[in-house]
């Protein structure tokens, strides 16, 4: 076909396809790789076609086929190929001015156009995060991250951890171009860049996101500002472990400053020790605070105020008593508990681990209770007193033990009343004395060589027979008291046999057997014998025991003379 011809159709063609078959290529966009290839298929099948033309925007155009033969443009020479049999088109080393509406136009025994868009896409490469800051004060800045990629048709997303950044349009906007996205973030929080933070950009064909992770410090801070322990105790003692510790939440670390009643005391430690307060001078009741500064946002806190004060323990407590013998009934006893050290606060005094009160006239306390005066004194008062001094943070105490001589109170003499010849026999004399008493005993008022309290007869004879006195004597009181004892001596087997209780049991069984005895015998007579009315002469005989012979006699074992006796007319 001459070039005129062809110019010809080629003006025709578009008229005679509004008027025949359309749709013979695939509906578009086709996307393809800049620099690679792509195939633009037609649907086309065992149709032979005698002409094929394919145009780019328009009029341009691509390649034909007439008169069995395939013809190029020059502009895509060696980048173009045309299947005669389906027609479609084949573009290699993909350019992206190859971008664009191509159209088809096939004759068969129809004429057959189609029409379909390409799109050459360059890959993604090259992405990257910049932020305008180094860094971020939290409530503060303003962060804007910008993510920039190599490529055509991009899209853009952010990934903040694992989770994507919310834009809500307000404090966090989004921008997007052709090739970038740019991330603004209003009064930056913490939260909002924990990271680490990504940027993905893609097309329809690749996507790519940011190699290396981005990451931004947030300065956050002080927070949550505290002193602990939170509730001190209303005393400190001086000279304890106690000490004040302030933390906070910040980023970078807080310094502190501490204040006692609103004045700065000289330490930036977070730790505040009683040496540093006693380093001051401050000993009161008082309020003390913690102020925490961010060194990069220059934002202080301060903390919730704790109160107390520093008190001195006690230190050592002594009790001063008597000194020389104490008598009951006669001696007085002046307590004084001494402290040392501290500020005292209570006292008590305490006898053998109880409470010692003013129980009596005789126990008489110092107003302050440093002193106890207990007059006169009594035997009961032995035992140890204690002084008890405290005060809010501390306690001591001292002991003094309190003697009272008194005795020898009324001896007691325990042994047996009698013995056998050639027993032994050991006679106990007791008296209550302090100190405790020396002891002498008289057989039938002569004097014996035993000066313990106990008088041992190792084998008893008769002479031993007689009153045994037992002298008490209290070496300080010069007091002497005496009891007696009567010891019997008497001879062998005499003290063997049964003793009284033991007789008296006897006796009292053996009563109550003869009881049921008698009372069986009645109720077994009852069983045997009816009763019978007695006639009132054997009632006025008997009378006024019961005639109970004759009841108790069954009649044929009655002798005879009885039956015919007088009272035979009883029966």
């Amino acid at each position: 076909m001459d070039p005129l011809s062809l110019k010809s159709l080629l003006l025709l063609l578009p008229l005679l396809g509004c008027c025949v078959g359309q749709g013979i290529l695939a509906e578009g966009p086709v996307a393809a790789l800049l620099g690679g290839n792509v195939t633009l298929k037609t649907t086309i099948t065992n149709q032979n076609p005698s002409v094929i033309i394919w145009n780019f925007n328009g009029a341009n155009n691509v390649a034909t086929f007439t008169g069995g033969s395939v013809k190029v443009n020059a502009a895509y020479t060696g980048r173009v190929s045309l299947n005669p049999t389906d027609g479609s088109l084949t573009l290699s080393a993909l350019k992206p001015g190859d971008s664009g509406d191509y159209s088809v136009t096939v004759i068969t025994s129809d004429t057959l156009a189609g029409e379909t868009k390409l799109q050459v896409v360059e890959p993604v490469s090259d992405v990257i995060i910049n932020s305008n800051v180094p860094d971020a004060i939290e409530y503060n800045s303003t962060v804007i991250l910008t993510c920039s990629a190599k490529g055509s048709l991009l899209s853009f997303k952010w990934i903040n951890g694992s989770a994507p950044i919310v834009v809500d349009g307000t404090r966090i906007t989004e921008m997007k171009t052709n090739l970038s996205s740019v991330l603004t973030i209003k009064n930056v929080l913490r939260t909002d860049l924990v990271g680490p933070i990504y940027c993905s950009a893609s097309n329809s064909l690749t996507t790519k996101s940011t190699t290396t992770p981005f990451n931004l410090t947030v300065y956050y801070g002080p927070d949550d500002v505290t002193i602990t322990p939170a509730n001190p105790p209303k005393f400190v003692q001086a000279g304890s472990t106690f000490n004040l510790s302030c933390s906070a939440s910040s980023l970078p670390s807080a310094s502190f400053t501490w204040y006692y009643n609103g004045t700065m005391i000289g330490t930036s430690s977070s730790v505040l020790t009683l040496d540093m307060i006693k380093a001051q001078g401050y000993t009161k009741a008082a309020d003390y605070t913690c102020r925490a500064e961010n060194p990069k946002s220059k934002r202080n806190v301060a903390s919730p105020a704790v109160s107390f004060a520093i008190m001195e323990g006690i230190s050592s407590v002594k009790i001063i008593g008597p000194t020389g013998v104490l008598i009951a009934d006669n001696s007085t006893a002046n307590l004084s508990c001494q402290a040392t050290g501290g500020t005292v606060g209570d006292i008590d005094w305490l006898k053998d681990g109880k409470p010692l009160g003013p129980s009596s006239p005789r126990v008489v306390f110092a107003a302050d209770k440093t002193s106890v005066q207990i007059s006169p004194l009594q035997k009961d008062d032995n035992g140890r007193f204690t002084c008890r001094v405290s005060n809010a943070v501390s306690s001591k105490e001292a002991h003094y033990n309190m003697q009272v001589v008194y005795g020898p109170e009324q001896p007691t003499i325990t042994a047996r009343k009698a013995v056998e010849v050639n027993q032994r026999e050991e006679l106990t004399c007791s008296a209550a004395s302090v100190p405790p008493a020396n002891y002498t005993w008289k057989l039938n008022g002569t004097a014996t060589t035993t000066t313990a309290a106990v008088f041992i007869i190792a084998s008893a004879t008769y002479k031993d027979t007689g009153t045994y006195t037992c002298e008490a004597r209290n070496i300080i009181t010069g007091k002497t008291t005496s009891t007696s004892h009567n010891l019997s001596v008497r001879g062998e087997g005499t003290l063997d046999g049964l003793s009284d209780g033991a007789i008296a049991g006897i006796v009292i069984a053996v009563i109550i057997a003869v009881v049921l005895v008698v009372v069986g015998v009645y109720y077994y007579c009852r069983q045997k014998v009816p009763v019978l009315q007695m006639s009132k002469q054997c009632e006025e005989r008997y009378s006024p025991a019961p005639c109970f012979p004759p009841l108790c006699l069954p009649l044929h074992d009655l002798p005879g003379n009885v039956l015919h006796s007088s009272h035979a007319s009883a029966y």
